[in-house]
């Protein structure tokens, strides 16, 4: 019996992380990855160090320039895009124009304009374009998408969503790339896309209208000023001012950050280890928005990147009762000297030091509340990444059928996720509510 020929993968993109797609697809059977794509050499060198350890054969190195080239001259099949934000139309149309199957990392794109190539270029190939919004696994959120379905409150009438990134994981948003709305699109659209896809998910229902109010209020230097916070120095290597800086990040002190960025600095000039409250910063630290949804539900929804606590809190309202979620990922952070992430604990990808629990509570109407059980997993993004993989690529092992069968979020998903980001963005701008239809159309 003749053996199917494994599908060729690129990886473009191969900062942080893209580690878990490179680890992810050699691990699993059918799959190779063929090509990475990134302007640092020095990253590439990394990812295919990974790819050995995991016995699988090194994948070529490619410009970013030469990615069309790439496509043909490597077979590629299948396309995984973790780059920059602003980055991802640049691969994901060529990509899907040459008949590759295409996985991209959250948002989709940052701007109605990219949005709309994108979208245009799914209808015209027919091709497939998935957007990896891990949340959607974390069983969690899958047991709360099963009350809602299930009519345990009734219709949902209104949501109301606290999500709180705490000093040092919203902290690297401001040291990082994402400072810059240009490459980002702003928390609104780099981070909360993974929360707006959840309520549109959650509530099986498409935005509407967005209205809110957005400020860049602990962060930079002019807020670090204000509250005695801010160090004299632009990034923390080298810099004797960030020695004692709670909000450093110490980049020669941890292996995996060193050989990904400070090492890498010399390929492309990228500083991951910028100063928070200093700089050019152009993203808000601090947004509030109201959402109206197709059916009438609304949702009042509030981002602090500045917390002392990482976690979440959603509650749904219905006919028939409330839905309360409450996560807590990080009970407070030390202040440490510096801040390290070798294990990845900054990007969510282990447990965070002093994890807390998570209560999920239903209260029907007239009658006592119920402690929903819930197994919790604070590593992998809440156990999302690896059930995610499973769905994307197929399992590691044995097949498990409901793993493989979760249903993966579509180009249109991505959009609708990002229609919100980008009205409530337009709406900080202008005062006024902003609908998504003047921004993402189709």
């Amino acid at each position: 019996m003749s053996r199917t020929p494994a599908l060729r993968a690129a990886v473009v993109g191969t900062g942080h992380r893209a580690q878990l797609f490179t680890r992810g697809l050699a691990e699993r059977p059918g799959h190779v990855v063929a090509a990475l794509c990134d302007p640092s050499p020095t990253r590439m060198a990394f990812h295919n160090r990974l790819l050995a350890e995991s016995g699988a054969p090194a994948a070529t190195p490619w410009e970013p320039d030469r990615f069309t080239a790439l496509l043909a001259g490597e077979g590629i099949d299948e396309v995984v895009v973790t780059t920059v934000d602003a980055e991802h139309d640049r691969y994901i149309v060529p990509a899907l124009k040459a008949g590759c199957c295409v996985v991209t990392e959250k948002p989709m794109t940052v701007d109605a304009e990219r949005c709309s190539r994108i979208l245009d270029t799914v209808r015209e190939t027919g091709n497939s374009l998935t957007v990896a919004f891990n949340y959607r696994f974390n069983p969690v959120h899958e047991k709360v998408r099963a009350l809602l379905a299930d009519g345990a409150v009734g219709e949902v009438l209104s949501v109301h969503f606290e999500w709180l990134l705490d000093v040092r994981h919203g902290a690297d948003y401001f040291r990082r790339w994402h400072r810059d709305k240009r490459h980002s699109g702003g928390l609104m659209v780099h981070k909360s896309s993974h929360h707006f896809d959840l309520v549109n998910w959650w509530l099986a229902d498409e935005p509407r209208e967005a209205f809110g109010y957005g400020r860049l209020g602990f962060y930079g230097r002019e807020a670090g000023e204000r509250h005695g916070l801010r160090r004299d120095y632009d990034r923390a290597h080298g810099a004797e001012r960030a020695a004692d800086d709670p909000f450093a990040l110490d980049l020669a002190a941890d292996d995996t950050l060193r050989a990904l960025y400070l090492d890498a600095e010399r390929d492309d000039g990228y500083l991951r280890d910028r100063n928070v409250f200093d700089g050019r910063v152009t993203i808000e630290d601090d947004m509030s928005v109201l959402v109206r949804y197709a059916r009438g539900a609304t949702m009042t929804y509030h981002l602090t990147a500045y917390s002392p606590w990482e976690g979440y809190r959603v509650m749904f309202n219905g006919s028939a009762g409330r839905l309360e979620l409450e996560v807590e990922e990080s009970r407070w952070q030390p202040p440490l000297s510096r801040i390290t992430s070798a294990a990845g604990a900054v990007h969510g990808d282990t447990a965070a030091e002093n994890a807390g629990g998570a209560r999920l509570t239903l209260r029907p109407l007239w009658q006592p509340p119920v402690a929903v059980p819930l197994a919790v997993d604070h590593e992998a993004h809440g156990g999302g990444d690896p059930r995610m993989l499973d769905a994307l690529f197929g399992p590691v092992g044995p097949a498990d059928t409901a793993a493989v069968t979760r249903p993966t979020a579509t180009e249109r998903d991505g959009a609708l996720a990002l229609a919100v980001g980008l009205a409530a963005n337009r709406s900080f701008e202008t005062g006024r509510p902003v609908r998504t239809d003047e921004l993402i159309t189709g």
